[in-house]
């Protein structure tokens, strides 16, 4: 059977007719492919031919409001808590690149960091002591290679195509679809938000953390982010 065909046929897609990004397979070892994958038989050899592993059997499909590297550090993250330690490849390699990870969602990457994961994760591959070492790099390589763009644009643009770093995402009110509903004020956790009763609102930007509670609440799409 086709990957194409589980996701389709068998699982029905993506929800409310969203478009395909990616799909993990595997279990967060395993690596994420492409729309172009979608053809590919899911058998040990096919899946492993292009960066990811059969593993656990599960599959997490994504559409384009994924950040795919973020998702790499969501598995990364996993995978490093699942670490025993025992291997220094391992333990410290984990640690390091979420740690790269990390610095590049906030903004603070260079390009530098993309070789820097690279380099990690292939003498990870080659030198852990277990499979979870051996694969834990995979989320990271295979987001590398298919989607390299989305970490160029972390780097050089500071910017998250999919808006989903929240230290990337900037807020701020379009004054003529705003009613003054106060919504956006009340669910502010930190104050970050004023106008008034039936009055344009403002977002302070020193004050706002980007949690997107606003965005999520207005009901007239006065909230914009960029």
């Amino acid at each position: 059977m086709k990957l194409g065909d589980i996701i389709n046929s068998i699982g029905g897609g993506c929800a409310d007719r969203r478009k395909f990004k990616a799909v993990q397979t595997g279990g967060p070892s395993g690596g994420c492919l492409t729309i172009e994958h979608m053809d590919l038989p899911v058998d040990y050899e096919s899946l492993g031919s292009v960066g990811s592993i059969i593993g656990s059997g599960g599959m997490v499909v994504m559409n384009e409001d994924s950040c795919m590297v973020d998702v790499a550090k969501f598995f990364v993250s996993f995978t490093e808590n699942e670490s025993c330690g025992k291997c220094v490849p391992c333990r410290m390699g984990t640690q390091h690149i979420h740690a790269i990870l990390e610095k590049i969602t906030s903004g603070k990457g260079e390009m530098a960091d993309i070789e820097r994961l690279k380099k990690i994760a292939f003498t990870m591959k080659q030198s852990s002591l277990c499979g979870l070492g051996q694969t834990a790099p995979n989320p990271i390589l295979t987001t590398l290679k298919y989607f390299e763009d989305e970490y160029i644009a972390h780097i050089k643009e500071k910017r998250c195509p999919a808006q989903a770093c929240a230290k990337l995402v900037h807020y701020f009110v379009d004054a003529d679809k705003c009613t003054g509903c106060t919504v956006c004020e009340r669910v502010c956790p930190t104050g970050a938000i004023s106008g008034g009763l039936k009055k344009p609102h403002i977002i302070d930007a020193l004050e706002c953390i980007s949690c997107g509670a606003c965005f999520q609440n207005c009901r007239f799409g006065a909230i914009l982010r960029k």
